[in-house]
């Protein structure tokens, strides 16, 4: 379950579709459920103990799944780094997965062998943390494999693995510089916090401090900060407390504690004056921050704090939004949020300058908006939809046991941060309590202080990311010994238990994976309306919620290829209000309810998707039917819509993966066939600039019509109550008497022509390559055996490519490749960005690899077991939540799949021979008629290109 500012930020890019609406009179406002209510319908249960080294363990029970999270949470991150170390946690944590003693392989192989999902790390400026669900009956492996790591790893850490886990992070550093906005990490924390404090640096760290990295700087790395005292381990799901105990004490008991951790002095800074900066990236338009230094998590101002920025930036029907996007339209975006972290955190409010208007008057028009928030101060209305908005994701998160947002993350987050695993119930309190006075008074008070001002203007970068991310000093330490200062057993621990901490494990072979139990995937109901629209249901009454997602046979596919990018921007016109609700009081109705209703496409099917509490389920379909049956689509706010649209197209011809993806699919598929466009639907700038009100109209009454739509539910309620519902909303809806749409799959697709398709874009330290074709087959055809075939080539972390390409080379920070998913005739891409100079032999790489699994060097016995045993294990964390039970059904009902599906998989893939794998992939891959795409600096890349014998073409993206 996500904290309350995890909803509230996003550093990069924001994506405020909603423009101004008609006023048009108001529907009767719907009752919603309390938020008191709501709030009570937020628990984690737990119960905690300490092992006598000083490792800190929370057991969560949660019976619904055959799956158990085990997540370890260490207090270092990159606050912790000392000057000329800086990116060393993250660089540690790489290391961390690349073997220990006892398992001296890469950690993610015996994960996928037991089936494992949710496998990761991730490091951020307070905490280094690892975790992955498992079933239930490899828990002991992963213990093994998290203790193994935590207590036996330095024998296994050599020179030639730290040179790869360098190249690799290093090459995640320009993967995220490469792109638009890369570099604002950088200017965030090393603006709003002064050169030495703790926060200055950005976690991926410098160029120079990452070469300088030695065997034994990472070594004392790990011996200063990586003891069990220094750590949290949460184990949440189907496991008990006394289970838990036995075995943790059995794989953690003997490791010893580590030393007295320094932690670093952290302080809230304020600019001694107001600071302005302009800086120019490949955007675009005109983006414009007003940033702050704001207290951490723990301070009881953080949660006023955070609504503050909700209300003023983050709703749909935020005080900006209704300002500067609806009502004068100056911005095409706008947002602001506030992120905590564990001693102090940065408040971001932005806008994205609208094309033709002077940005010094969106820069006077936001200071003036923020003003008046302040002056004004939230109203009860504001929070209430603030706190409803907030809790729909909070209890939505319930489902998930861990991962990266699940219940174990809040139980670890809380006990780490706060000294208390439930202290989300504080913040939740917090923001149940918080009234307008207390609202505007936090946020005067932190906005009242200088602003760090900064201003993204399109244009040519004058700096990369090579020399970003360092900078720090030595700041004077504060000493805390082991973890007492920093656990209070005062809620949910059964306390102190000596006999926990002696036993010596047997680490000479990894645990056996015992009573490992089938998918039982819902059972699949059905009904049908009173106008024929069929209903797909199944139940899951694990949290208080109902998924529901009405999809139509249209998808970007139906778009008119005179007119590219019809859809996209028809779906963001329907957000601006239906003939009863304008633009304000429709995205109102939504927050009050707690209610999440968009509209998005795939290549094949357009889904109007709602995700409701269940005590506000009726009035949330009434909703949802309004928005899908009754759009308002008034001329009037066309205009910012389109602006809208334009920006974001252009945003994606700044972006190299999207520029490559916008070359590819059309050069595969040929420009007439439906899926021979820009994948995103975003079309191109004439026909988005030319489209009218009408035609968007007449598109949606030509493809959203009862006899091309089929409603799926899954959540707690009954499939009897839900049809009710559902007519009451959906049943009057008439089909027309006009035939049905139809899309023209017959249209030829071109025989490849093999050659290297060379955008350029110059100074890019990466280069994004794209290499595919179009395979014989079609999405309803039996593909199990040829997607296992893709998983071990390049489907997967432990695939053939991606292991040469990063964990052997280090020139990557990940490469796939992927079969696609749509109805009619499918692709295989293979992504790869790579670093620049590098490009030339990584192409060498491919093609080598690829020939090799196509001829000699098949699929091995290890390969096949470990993509058998993955498969068939994953199956029942794969389900765990209504979301991805949702994803099943209506996978099942678009391929014709029959309802066991899911349940029948598991003898499909135990059946599965390596000759059978070998088959299908020499008959659907090949290495000689790939066509390749290239985004990146033409000057660098293209002398790189010579001897691979294939032609190269000069290409640019249409737009």
């Amino acid at each position: 379950m996500p904290r309350f500012h995890h909803f509230a930020l996003a550093l990069a890019l924001s994506t405020s579709l909603v423009a101004a609406g008609p006023a048009l009179a108001k529907a009767k406002a719907a009752n919603p459920a309390p938020i008191a209510d709501l709030v009570k319908a937020v628990d984690i249960p737990y119960q905690a103990f300490t092992l006598d080294n000083g490792l800190r363990v929370i057991v969560h029970e949660d019976r619904k799944a055959p799956v158990v999270a085990v997540s370890v949470w260490y207090r270092v991150g990159s606050k912790h780094e000392p000057k000329g170390k800086t990116g060393f946690a993250h660089l540690f944590e790489h290391l961390m997965f690349n073997g220990s003693e006892n398992a001296p392989g890469d950690f993610f192989e015996p994960l996928q062998q037991v089936g494992a999902t949710d496998s990761n790390g991730t490091t951020n400026v307070d905490r280094t943390n690892y975790f992955e669900t498992v079933p239930t009956g490899a828990l002991d492996l992963a213990l093994f494999l998290e203790s193994d790591r935590m207590g036996h790893l330095l024998g296994a850490v050599t020179q030639e693995k730290l040179d790869n886990q360098r190249g690799v992070v290093q090459n995640e550093k320009r993967q995220g510089d490469n792109n638009p906005y890369g570099l604002l990490r950088y200017e965030i924390f090393e603006n709003l916090f002064p050169t030495g404090h703790p926060y200055h640096h950005s976690t991926i760290g410098s160029m120079g401090d990452l070469n300088s990295a030695s065997l034994g700087d990472v070594k004392k790395w790990f011996t200063d900060n990586y003891g069990p005292n220094n750590a949290v381990l949460v184990i949440a799901g189907d496991v008990d407390l006394a289970t838990a105990k036995a075995k943790v004490g059995e794989w953690f008991g003997d490791i010893p504690r580590g030393p007295a951790i320094a932690a670093p002095v952290v302080k809230v800074p304020t600019l001694p004056a107001p600071l302005a900066k302009e800086v120019r990236d490949l955007v675009p338009t005109t983006r414009i921050y007003r940033m702050w230094a704001i207290p951490g998590l723990n301070d009881p101002e953080s949660v006023p704090l955070q609504m503050a920025m909700t209300v003023l930036g983050g709703l749909s029907s935020s005080r900006l939004d209704n300002a500067l996007v609806r009502k004068d339209p100056v911005a095409v975006s706008v947002s602001a949020g506030a992120q905590p972290f564990e001693d102090a955190g940065i408040l971001l409010v932005q806008a994205d300058v609208k094309p033709g208007v002077d940005p010094a008057h969106v820069a006077k028009r936001l200071d003036e908006e923020i003003a008046s928030f302040l002056a004004s101060g939230p109203t009860a209305d504001e929070l209430q939809r603030a706190a409803a908005s907030y809790l729909g994701g909070v209890i939505s998160g319930l489902e998930s046991v861990g991962g990266f947002g699940g219940k174990a993350v809040a139980l670890a987050e809380g006990a780490l941060y706060s000294n208390d695993p439930g202290y989300y119930k504080v913040e939740l309190d917090r923001m149940a309590k918080a009234t307008p006075e207390q609202v505007k008074a936090v946020a005067n008070k932190w906005l009242s202080r200088p602003a760090f001002s900064l201003t993204y203007t399109p244009g040519e970068r004058t700096e990369g990311g090579e020399n970003r991310g360092g900078a720090v000093t030595a700041g004077k330490p504060r000493e805390f010994v082991g973890a007492d200062r920093y656990w209070n057993p005062a809620l949910g621990d059964v306390g102190p238990d000596t006999g926990i901490g002696t036993s010596i494990a047997d680490r000479s072979q990894m645990p056996a994976v015992t009573d490992l139990k089938a998918l039982d995937f819902p059972a699949i109901e059905r009904a049908k309306l009173k106008n024929g629209i069929e209903v797909v249901f199944a139940r899951r009454a694990t949290v208080p919620t109902v998924n529901v997602a009405v999809s139509f046979d249209a998808g970007y596919a139906a778009d008119p290829h005179n007119a590219l990018g019809t859809q996209s921007l028809m779906l963001s016109l329907m957000d601006e209000g239906t003939t009863s609700l304008d633009s304000i009081a429709f995205a109102e109705a939504k927050e009050r309810l707690g209610a999440q209703i968009d509209g998005s496409a795939n290549a094949d099917e357009t889904v109007f998707s709602l995700f409701a509490l269940k005590p506000n389920l009726a009035p949330s379909l009434t909703l949802l039917a309004d928005y899908i049956r009754n759009p308002a689509f008034d001329a009037k706010e066309l205009e910012r819509v389109r602006a809208q649209q334009l920006n974001r197209l252009n945003a994606e011809l700044n972006n190299p993966n999207a520029i490559a993806s916008r070359v590819l699919m059309p050069t595969l598929y040929g420009p007439d066939h439906p899926y021979g466009i820009p994948p995103s639907g975003l079309g191109n700038a004439k026909a988005v600039t030319a489209a009218t009100r009408e035609q968007l109209a007449a598109f949606h009454a030509t493809w959203f019509r009862p006899d091309t739509a089929r409603i799926f539910v899954v959540g707690d309620t009954t499939l009897k109550d839900v049809t009710k519902q559902l007519d009451a909303a959906f049943g009057n809806w008439k089909t027309p008497a006009t035939a049905k749409p139809t899309k023209h799959f017959e249209i030829a697709i071109p025989q490849p022509k093999p050659r290297i398709l060379l955008i350029d874009r110059p100074k890019s330290p990466q280069s994004v390559i794209l290499a595919g074709k179009i395979l014989d087959a079609k999405g309803g055809d039996d593909l199990d055996v040829l997607r296992s075939a893709n998983d071990i080539f390049g489907g997967n972390f432990l695939s053939r490519f991606n292991m040469n390409l990063r964990e052997t080379k280090g020139w990557s920070y990940g490469v796939r490749a992927r079969i696609s998913s749509e109805k009619d005739r499918l692709s295989w891409v293979i992504a790869a960005p790579v670093q620049a100079d590098r490009t030339g032999d990584s192409i060498r790489e491919l093609q080598s690899d690829l020939k090799a699994f196509l001829g000699d060097k098949g699929v091995t016995a290890d390969e096949l077991q470990r993509t058998v045993n993955g498969s068939v294990r994953e199956l029942p964390g794969s389900f765990e939540t209504s979301g991805d039970v949702l994803g099943g059904l209506r996978s099942i009902v678009k391929f014709g799949r029959p309802d066991n599906y899911y349940e029948t998989l598991a003898a499909t893939y135990e059946a599965m021979t390596a000759p059978e794998i070998d088959a299908a992939a020499r008959k659907a891959f090949s290495a000689d008629d790939l066509v390749y795409v290239i985004v990146g600096d033409a000057a660098v890349v293209k002398p790189q290109l010579d001897g691979l014998g294939l032609a190269v073409e000069t290409a640019s993206p249409a737009n």
